[in-house]
């Protein structure tokens, strides 16, 4: 599905030097796979995805999407060959706008084989599959939670019927519950419509719950990768084991001294 190879990013800088935000990754993902792409702000994690995405050009390297060299995005118009990749980004407050409503927005997505007399429906079904009520369709996004604001990207995107969904840290924007819901969410949905997902988050922990795979990227490299749950138990290399070291562990709740048991 996806076929990133060797990629280079460079950032010019007014004034300074270039920075090489990824520094030559190679990354695959097969269909109807989850891989998981881990690591701290600032390590390329997010350049990456843009390339993945389509949304930019690569300094040096190739990008294939379904075995065909991706077209960065250069208008508006994304071009109808590569519609079925589609990226949900990680804020939900700034990625819907707040002018228009939900379903004009919805309907940005849905491809022109769906009949016009069709288009109410097909909107009434991608709210469905995400867990929000029809009545959504006609308000606006200010009048949602940030969690439901993440399910309306979810639904925009896949409204393009997309084989493959780059999601860029989804659930950073939001709080503990939501972030299980939408991870749950995500879940559900890559098996239930066979689609392949890029999962990008700085949270090992919830990379995985969800990934198949998992890529571990310092400092613009990706330094290991492999099974989530042999990673997990078995990791190989100094930065992936300073991941996990840092998760918190929940431990026995512990009484304060002076304390009544009331």
């Amino acid at each position: 599905m996806l076929d990133l190879r060797d990629i280079v990013v460079t950032h010019k800088r007014p004034g300074g030097e270039p920075v090489r935000a990824v520094r030559g990754v190679s990354l695959t993902v097969e269909r109807g796979q989850v891989v998981g792409l881990v690591g701290e702000s600032g390590c390329g994690k997010s350049s990456l995805a843009r390339v993945a995405s389509g949304l930019e050009a690569p300094t040096s390297g190739e990008a294939l999407f379904e075995g065909r060299p991706l077209n960065a995005l250069k208008t508006r118009q994304r071009p109808l060959e590569d519609r079925r990749l589609q990226m949900v980004f990680q804020n939900p407050y700034a990625s819907l706008s707040p002018r228009r409503t939900v379903e004009s927005q919805l309907l940005d997505g849905v491809p022109g084989r769906v009949e016009r007399s069709d288009r109410s429906a097909e909107v009434e079904r991608l709210l469905t599959l995400v867990g929000l009520p029809v009545g959504a369709a006609n308000r606006y996004p200010s009048q949602f939670s940030g969690g439901q604001r993440q399910r309306l990207a979810i639904a925009r995107a896949l409204a393009a019927d997309p084989s493959l969904v780059v999601a860029d840290e989804p659930v950073t924007a939001l709080d503990a519950f939501s972030s299980a819901q939408i991870v749950r969410l995500l879940q559900t949905l890559v098996a239930e419509l066979d689609m392949a997902m890029l999962f990008i988050s700085h949270d090992l922990s919830l990379v995985r719950a969800i990934a198949d795979e998992t890529c571990v990227m310092y400092a613009g490299e990706i330094v290991e990768r492999g099974p989530s749950e042999q990673l997990w138990n078995d990791p190989q290399h100094d930065y992936t084991k300073a991941l996990i070291a840092a998760i918190p562990e929940i431990g026995p709740v512990k009484r304060l001294p002076g304390l009544d048991e009331n």
